[in-house]
């Protein structure tokens, strides 16, 4: 009964989205081929940017080490990266709901190209934080996620956004074999003179392929008498009134406490694959290939597929409980063999839970507030980021590894069980 219902809710919703578009689609030039083209567009904008991100991260430790920063001041230089993109997150989502998709692409892609300026002439230590600056604003794949979120069904969403997994796992692999094969051949800025050509080539295909409004007239009339629109695209309480629509609140934090604990250990990853695994810089760089190859086929055809069998508020559930059966295997793992059996269902569950949480999100606040949502939701990783080295760091000096494990087993076997027994929180889903 409550499939039914959840079903019957979505399927009015999509009704009237459809019908919203069909009336004015051609006045809007907008046609089913034209939001196709765009969205690849966009999934090429993000496949772009997010390879260069991960070449410059391959070559990053080699031109600090060269510059005379030991690892604590490393360690800096990554929290300050992450506490800005964690910052300008919401900014960036503010922005593109004010001022149009086209407009925060085009911001991002040329803060990118700032971003591998001032790498590229880093010759002190001082430059390269400076470095750092334009990361507020550096946000591809949330301006991705807001060309598919305006521009698709509510039924076709979480498939649409599942499949920027492809992007991801792209820029994983390309990026940093690309970049150890530049750094190797041709000296430690080759990548990076390659991101700053490559980040002006983005900027400007982002201002031509990209419409300004990508959103249909209809949804951009409603933008326009949103309280969205009110205020400065600084403005705190602009942000945080999102957390007051029904379920938002609710959905956001599982969605940072589900895959903390693990985000932890991604952070600690590089020290864990040394002492514990042992494993060389060669052996780690062909582990990290073979998570960019699982995230394209979980996130780009797994995901999808599953969102067209079973609901939003199943799936959801589905993540947290193989969120907390990782976390026993990584209590129990001892060699990286293990881990490699491990890493399947890890992106699994780190796959459908950022992609249906992303999707629900976007569903329970207005049109006009999608930018700011899903800008809030692209801190969380900042956030990691910006915290991990501390807690990550103690939690294995003191625990060891099987600490991170026994953290996410209990803090998703709480998790499960508030989704089950939150009948507010189901009712909030079913009507998605």
């Amino acid at each position: 009964v409550s499939t039914m219902s959840e079903k019957a809710g979505s399927g009015g919703k999509e009704e009237a989205w459809r019908t919203k578009n069909e009336t004015q689609g051609e006045s809007n030039h907008m046609g089913e081929f034209k939001r196709g083209r765009v969205i690849l567009v966009a999934y090429l904008i993000a496949t772009i940017e997010l390879t260069f991100l991960f070449m410059q991260m391959g070559v990053m430790p080699y031109l600090a080490k060269s510059l005379g920063l030991d690892s604590v001041g490393f360690g800096y230089l990554q929290t300050t990266f992450g506490a800005l993109q964690l910052v300008g997150g919401p900014i960036f989502g503010r922005f593109a709901d004010q001022f149009g998709t086209r407009a925060a692409l085009v911001l991002s892609c040329a803060s990118g190209s700032a971003f591998f300026l001032l790498l590229s002439i880093s010759s002190s230590v001082p430059i390269l934080f400076l470095s750092r600056l334009p990361a507020v604003f550096m946000h591809g794949l949330p301006g991705a996620q807001k060309v598919i979120t305006d521009l698709t069904a509510p039924s076709q969403r979480a498939d649409a956004l599942g499949k920027l997994g492809l992007c991801f796992g792209t820029g994983i692999i390309i990026g940093f074999a690309l970049g150890g094969v530049l750094s190797t051949k041709f000296g430690i800025f080759a990548p990076i003179y390659i991101g700053l050509v490559g980040s002006l080539i983005n900027t400007v295909i982002a201002m031509v392929w990209i419409p300004s409004p990508a959103k249909p007239k209809s949804e951009h009339h409603e933008a326009e008498h949103s309280t969205s629109q009110s205020g400065s695209v600084f403005s705190i309480r602009e942000i945080l009134r999102l957390m007051k629509f029904p379920g938002v609140m609710e959905i956001f934090l599982v969605k940072v406490f589900s895959g903390f604990p693990m985000g932890l250990f991604m952070i600690m990853f590089s020290i864990i694959s040394m002492d514990f695994f042992g494993l060389e810089a060669v052996e780690s760089g062909y582990l990290m290939s073979y998570f960019g190859v699982l995230q394209m086929v979980v996130q780009g055809l797994v995901v999808g597929k599953l969102t067209n069998y079973c609901t939003e508020r199943t799936l959801l559930q589905l993540s947290v409980l193989v969120f907390a059966v990782v976390g026993l295997g990584m209590a129990l793992m001892r060699t990286v063999w293990h881990y490699c059996v491990i890493a399947l269902p890890l992106v699994f569950a780190f796959s459908m839970l950022g992609t249906i949480t992303d999707s629900i999100l976007t569903k329970a606040v207005p049109s006009s507030d999608t930018g700011t949502m899903l800008g809030i939701c692209a801190s969380v990783q900042p956030l990691t980021r910006t915290v991990g080295p501390t807690i990550g760091g103690v939690l294995y000096k003191r625990f060891g590894v099987s600490s991170f494990g026994y953290l996410q087993l209990v803090v998703n076997i709480g998790l499960f069980v508030y989704l089950l027994k939150s009948k507010t929180l189901l009712r909030e889903l079913k009507s998605h």
